[in-house]
């Protein structure tokens, strides 16, 4: 089964091809945030998740990895009925950046369906992503840059940027 329904896969081609432009928008919005920038990104939230389904993508899961807080790992650790210990040296490596992460990609808990098998106990960093429902969305906005070319949602919400803040 391939994981990314296709007619997703336009709008991480166009983030690949307007990469330069993403940025430029994003690091001027980051400089001058609009007062409106949450309601805007809220609103424009809404409207990529009634049009994308993440188990029709899964893409975040199956290329790049949460950074695991302490508690998340005792949360799962917890979970899996494991010694938080044991959950570290079977499933985590310290990167570059000093936390803890996967060592590779996909995720091991996700599923050939693109469910996630820890989903009641997953990180942190997965329950918030893409971050385009918080506040302060000024703040997410270098990571709101890389995740164009992870999650289609992000993709369209940024496009849409384009024609809000011109």
């Amino acid at each position: 089964m391939e994981r990314m329904n296709p007619d997703y896969k336009p709008h991480l081609e166009k983030a690949r091809s307007e990469k330069k432009r993403h940025r430029a928008l994003l690091n001027r919005l980051k400089k001058s945030p609009p007062k409106d920038l949450d309601a805007t990104v809220h609103a424009l939230h809404e409207e990529a998740f009634s049009n994308i389904d993440c188990l029709q993508c899964a893409n975040c899961c199956a290329t790049t990895s949460p950074r695991f807080t302490g508690k998340d790992i005792e949360r799962l650790a917890r979970h899996l009925r494991m010694k938080p210990g044991a959950f570290i040296e079977q499933y985590l490596v310290i990167d570059e950046e000093g936390d803890y992460v996967f060592p590779a990609a996909p995720c091991p808990f996700l599923g050939a369906d693109n469910y996630c098998s820890v989903y009641e106990a997953r990180p942190q960093a997965c329950r918030a992503y893409p971050h385009t429902d918080r506040r302060k969305f000024h703040q997410a906005l270098g990571v709101t840059d890389a995740n164009t070319r992870i999650c289609p949602a992000v993709a369209q919400i940024v496009d849409q940027l384009h024609t809000v803040y011109p």
